[in-house]
């Protein structure tokens, strides 16, 4: 029998064949052996670049090819020192670039581990969660509405469970699924016993087993498509590969441009050309990829340790330009730790309050005795209810739950009511069950004769027989009034010697419920999301919750919280529907509240807010949360309460489930660009000072202030010394003052192209002067190349310094906040010494030991450029603490 036929044999010849037990699950040896056999659950991936092949990969560059071409013209013309050298550059230059490549992938390939799919299993009869790629077949899957399927697998059980298939098998609506055996043969989306990797389940629950892996799943048959799959390009990354392209066209101008003026000039031809080569090499930024890389790594990698998993690397730089976050209410702007505090009776009209906050069992329901409609209410409460509390243990030392916490805390009420839940669900055991639909926003259960059903107070009147208008009218109102107070309010009810209708659904019940009453749950706001919500507004990030709530309760939340202005709205689904979308384009900005709106609205609300112009953040948990994630540019799912298919759709997910997170993870994408904006500036000002003074010593008539060589030293020194140590730069801690990152807006900005020309004029005055200065005393040539070459790189390790604020002085900016940066420092001062006093690497590099005095003196000269950026920061900073006028 091959994997294939698995969906031919009944359910207990499928555990039977895999050794397997319905109820027990396998043990730990049995999983150890078939880990052994069959190896992980993952599909194939591609094969790992080894350090060496990354280091021959450096090698493979048009710039590179010059410089060997340039080595060679060096022998031929019988210059061998200058081709030892060139050959050594390139060779370091490589070993640098190997090294921050190998680190980048490392980085890289410690995030994906960030993201693994967690599953629950049966294992020695516990339900475990596990990470699915420990999966191995026989192996007891438990399944419920959201969560993706992990590996192909045979329907023990089903419990109206549906499967959405269309990435496997194009099938466009979820395929319902049973345990019944299918005789025929039969094509695999007719296969409805069997689940496969890839899918998920969007409603119900199943129980199945594992009956393939990894490269044996179907999907896995088709891996050799995705095993050459690389991460497409960000935007910053084209960008970059787009400036770098006209960079090199430039280089190339001005190599032609040098050669031709050296020669004019009468300057030897191997002389002139290998200056200009070596300036073209200068030009081209070619570590700036590479840098790109490990910025966006480095910033995914600080996310991760604030909660934060990136699932897709083009939300780092997105979260920077991010305008509106649409957020939802429970548990991520408030505690969701969900407490009773308030009950209404609809047929006697009573309401009772509760004692107590959060899943222990402490206070009591204030009421002067007890009564057959509140007892039938918890009874309700009880068995219509899938979260299960678990008193304190070794492991937990207060009350915790397992499930949804709006269910735990009904089963706290019970227990400070006396009620035993244990012996009670087994007194009803439930028969069958429609489970919770965003869309119905109801739940109901058969156990015993009688069916049970909770929800949103308008959708289970509407189906409440007994009541009348007036009747109705008084319980909306009373909904209304709770939730005006913060309360959520959930409507419970009941129907007796019924049965559940699967095919009708809840319009099986329409005039049969009796409607029980209310019961309203305080929430309380997480005590850092007010700073975090005043954080955005100054940000120029407006916050809007999306809520399933009452719109009263959530307005009453956001404007406690600073989400809502006084005369922002609060629209709810109902509203929302009658409005044209000319008219939501008009009012969305003054709406800060949408409550009990569906999938298709939210996707509605992602629209207009982006046709307006906006980056939008989007969170979200569940399965019908998916369509608006993907919408969103930044797609939030939660890490706690979000299913499996959220997160799949989601570009982040955050751990902790946190509105203050999501901020975090923002202040992150903005420190992400503005460090790349940093580096770019860093080396754009390092290409053009060489450029400027080699021009200016040519036009002017005067000898090459550099040697070729030296040009390369500045290129291996100032840009692999420092480069990535500039992007560790920690937060300056204005970030979120600042306004959002427009999404296009060019690399070389007005703010940068205005600081560029000042810091150009500094190093040049610096340099060529000094040059100028020394050639005028007669100096001798190479003690003038070897000072000029010493001024030109001491003043880009000032400029480093001018790079790390656009506004805060460096004196003040203390180093010890970027140890990186010192590390580089360091070694650039020592490189640069050897350079020049240690004989055997001096006489390669074509210079002479400098006298003490007047090193100190260049030191002197080369800080111009530190001094001319102080000035013009402090002109800055006194400009903005003027009052406006």
């Amino acid at each position: 029998m091959i994997d294939n036929q698995w969906y031919q044999l009944k359910t207990e010849e499928v555990i039977e064949k895999l050794n397997s037990n319905e109820n027990v699950g396998l043990n730990f040896h049995q999983v150890q052996a078939l880990q052994k056999t069959f190896g992980l659950n993952q599909l194939p991936e591609g094969k790992q670049r080894s350090i060496f092949s990354i280091f021959i990969h450096q090698f493979l560059s048009p710039l590179i090819y010059l410089l060997i071409i340039a080595a060679l013209i060096a022998v031929f013309l019988g210059d061998y020192k200058d081709a030892l050298v060139i050959i050594i550059v390139v060779v370091l230059n490589s070993l640098i670039g190997a090294f921050q490549e190998g680190k980048a992938e490392k980085s890289l390939a410690a995030l994906k581990k960030l993201t693994h799919l967690k599953t629950r299993v049966l294992r020695d009869k516990e339900e475990k969660e596990i990470d699915a790629y420990d999966l191995v077949p026989g192996d007891i899957i438990l399944l419920n509405a959201g969560d993706a399927i992990p590996s192909d697998a045979r329907v023990i059980s089903a419990s109206n469970a549906r499967v959405a298939e269309a990435a496997l098998t194009g099938e466009s609506l979820p395929v319902e699924k049973s345990s019944a055996v299918i005789i025929k043969k039969t094509s695999l989306a007719d296969r409805k016993n069997m689940v496969y990797a890839g899918t998920h389940i969007t409603s119900g629950r199943l129980k199945v087993i594992v009956t393939s892996i990894g490269k044996d799943n179907e999907i896995g048959k088709i891996a050799h498509l995705t095993t050459s799959t690389k991460q497409s390009k960000t935007q910053l990354e084209l960008k970059i590969h787009q400036f770098g392209k006209k960079i090199a066209i430039v280089s190339v101008i001005l190599f032609i441009l040098v050669l031709v003026i050296g020669l004019i000039r009468g300057i030897a031809f191997n002389e002139i050309f290998m200056i200009a080569v070596s300036q073209m090499v200068s030009l081209v930024p070619e570590g700036l990829p590479v840098a790109l890389t490990i910025a966006l790594a480095v910033g995914v990698q600080r996310m991760a340790k604030k909660g934060t998993v990136v699932r897709k690397l083009s939300a780092v730089e997105t979260l920077g330009s991010t305008t509106i976050i649409c957020t939802d209410k429970t548990g991520t702007l408030t505690k969701n730790e969900m407490t009773v505090t308030k009950i209404y009776l609809a047929l006697s009209d009573q309401e009772i309050n509760v004692e107590g906050v959060g899943y222990e069992p402490n206070g009591k329901l204030l009421v002067t005795s007890s009564s057959a409609e509140l007892d039938q209410m918890l009874l309700a409460l009880i068995l219509c209810n899938d979260s299960t509390l678990i008193p304190p243990d070794e492991s937990h030392a207060q009350w915790s739950i397992l499930g949804d916490p709006t269910e735990a805390a009904l089963l706290t009420l019970a227990l400070k009511a006396g009620i035993d839940i244990t012996q009670l669900k087994k007194a009803h055991p439930r028969i069958s069950e429609i489970p919770f639909d965003s869309e119905t926003k109801m739940m109901c259960t058969k156990n015993g004769s009688s069916v049970y059903i909770k929800g949103a107070p308008e959708e289970l009147l509407s189906l409440a027989g007994f009541l009348k208008t007036d009747k109705k009218n008084k319980i909306l109102n009373k909904a209304q009034e709770m939730a005006d107070q913060a309360l959520r309010v959930l409507a419970v009810g009941y129907i007796p010697n019924a049965h559940i209708d699967l095919e009708k659904s809840y319009s099986f019940f329409q005039d049969q419920v009796i409607f029980l009453g209310l019961v309203g749950q305080l929430d309380p706001p997480r005590d850092e999301v007010k700073r975090s919500v005043k954080r955005c507004l100054e940000a120029g990030i407006r916050p809007v919750m999306v809520t399933g709530d009452h719109k009263a309760t959530g307005l009453t939340i956001a404007k406690s919280l600073g989400i809502s202005k006084p005369n922002d709205l609060a629209v709810d689904g109902a509203e929302l529907e009658l409005m044209s979308d000319k008219e939501l384009h008009e009012k969305i900005d003054t709406i800060s509240v949408f409550a009990r709106v569906h999938p298709a609205q939210k996707m509605r609300i992602v629209n207009t807010f982006q046709e307006k112009g906006n980056i939008v953040a989007m969170t979200g948990d569940g399965v019908n949360d998916a369509p608006a994630l993907v919408k969103a540019n930044v797609g939030v799912a939660m890490g706690m309460t979000g299913t499996e298919v959220a997160k799949e759709a989601a570009k982040i997910v955050i751990t902790d489930d946190n509105f203050s997170t999501i901020v975090a993870a923002i202040a992150e994408g903005r420190l992400v660009y503005q460090n790349i904006k940093k580096l770019l500036l860093f080396l754009f000002v390092t290409s053009i000072d060489e450029v400027i003074v080699l021009f200016l010593a040519l036009i002017s008539g005067y000898p090459p202030p550099l040697a070729a060589v030296q040009i390369l030293w500045i290129n291996l020194v100032a840009e692999g010394a420092l480069t990535i140590n500039l992007i560790m730069e920690p937060a300056e801690g204005d970030e979120m003052k600042r306004s959002p990152v427009p999404i296009n807006e060019p690399l070389l900005n007005s703010p940068l192209l205005k600081r560029i020309p000042l810091m150009v004029i500094a190093s040049v005055t610096s340099t060529y002067g000094w040059f100028i200065y020394r050639t005028s005393m007669d100096v001798p040539m190479n003690q003038v190349q070897t000072e000029t070459f010493t001024v030109l790189i001491l003043s880009q390790w000032f400029n480093v310094l001018n790079c790390r604020s656009e506004t805060r002085s460096a004196l003040s900016w203390s180093l010890l906040k970027n140890p990186y940066l010192i590390g580089g420092l360091a070694l650039a001062n020592v490189m640069q010494f050897l350079v020049i006093y240690w004989r055997p690497l001096g006489s390669f590099f074509h210079t002479v030991p400098i006298p003490m005095t007047e090193f100190f003196k260049v030191g002197m000269v080369s800080s111009l450029v530190l001094w001319v950026e102080e000035i013009r920061k402090y002109f800055i900073r006194k400009k903005q603490k003027m009052p406006s006028a």
